[in-house]
């Protein structure tokens, strides 16, 4: 996952002050500011600090400081970092030496001209499993850059914005980095029954969602339907565009990480995955699970000669995608028609993919 900084550096406090509100509300994780603003920032909210000092969240140091400050900052718990002015190629392999000391975790890099000392060398020679890489940008365009250089990019960038919408295009930039495109496949209906009741699950979540958009849920890991969010007016309720029935307790819901998680796990607070009918995706955040008992419909598919399939609530606000992206109720399904589905030849052990035969039926 890509993440960003915030760097408030003005002159004056009232308006670092104002750029540290503007990440808070935005979502950024941390700020970085001068020590003497530590405790003035814990005021404003809950956000990471980042400063050269042991009281800060993350302790990072500049080059010609002495590295026991970071060594004795781990023992307290705290994440550390080193910021390395690139000027020469001495710096270069200074920023290399320090990345493979196992206290370190992040590597800030400013380069004062990339085009002396490309900063994919630096992403190539650094790249470990110890430390992670942070980019020093000035604007959105930069930012956007080093996430993407050398295909895999930074880890973070450290943006020094120049005002309130500098940071909330880098908050869209982070979200769309973040995003990852599925492959969806469609799955011809085979059978449509109603089962009984049982206890079913609405995830309500902290975003609104928009026609299209969905969630990945289903009894089968080799098969997960994207079941649509009650965005769709009709004329019994009210649409709920934060809301997605999804279906009873046992069925799989596909989250971030390619990790899957059963329903009825879901709690506030929780991640999951939005997914749009085009395979988008954006990490949303549970608000709610309501588990009721309703009547249920079983929904049986084929795909590429297997048969897959998912219960859900029998209801005619309950959705599932069909041809041309469309949502489709439910009661309206009929055999032949064709859904979106994610398939996935993987089984699943602890919500994590693996190679491995696993019969479900």
């Amino acid at each position: 996952m890509k993440f960003g900084w915030i760097l408030a550096n003005n002159e004056d406090w009232e308006e670092r002050k104002e750029t540290v509100k503007d990440a808070l509300e935005s979502s950024i994780p941390a700020v970085m500011v001068p020590k003497d603003d530590i405790e003035k920032v814990r005021e404003f909210g809950n956000i990471k600090i980042i400063s050269n000092d042991l009281d800060a969240d993350i302790v990072v140091i500049n080059k010609d400081e002495d590295l026991d400050i970071l060594f004795n900052a781990k023992k307290l718990g705290k994440e550390t970092g080193v910021y390395v002015s690139i000027e020469s190629k001495e710096d270069e392999e200074y920023a290399s030496e320090v990345s493979r000391y196992d206290y370190v975790d992040y590597i800030i890099l400013e380069g004062k001209d990339w085009t002396i000392i490309p900063l994919e060398n630096l992403i190539a020679d650094l790249f470990n499993e110890n430390v992670k890489i942070v980019s020093v940008a000035n604007n959105i365009e930069d930012a956007k850059t080093a996430y993407e250089i050398l295909e895999k990019g930074v880890d973070g960038v450290l943006l020094t914005p120049k005002d309130t919408n500098d940071v909330k295009d880098f908050s869209r930039l982070i979200e769309k980095m973040n995003s990852e495109k599925l492959k969806l496949e469609y799955a011809v209906i085979k059978k449509v029954e109603p089962v009984g009741s049982g206890d079913r699950v609405c995830i309500d979540t902290c975003s609104m969602m928009e026609l299209g958009e969905g969630m990945l849920i289903g009894s089968y890991s080799r098969g997960l339907f994207l079941v649509h969010s009650e965005t769709v007016e009709n004329p019994y309720v009210a649409t709920r565009p934060f809301r997605v029935n999804a279906g009873p307790v046992h069925a799989y819901i596909l989250c971030p990480g390619n990790r899957t998680r059963y329903l009825s796990e879901l709690k506030a607070g929780d991640s999951i995955l939005i997914v749009d009918k085009d395979g988008m995706t954006r990490e949303g955040i549970v608000g709610r699970v309501k588990i009721e008992k309703r009547p249920l419909m079983l929904i049986e598919a084929e795909y590429n000669g297997d048969i897959i399939r998912t219960i859900l609530q029998n209801a005619e606000t309950i959705r599932l995608v069909g041809e041309d992206g469309k949502p489709i109720s439910v009661v309206d399904l009929k055999e032949g028609d064709k859904v979106l589905i994610k398939a996935d030849e993987n089984s699943r052990h602890f919500g994590m993919a693996i190679k491995e035969t696993i019969i479900e039926k």
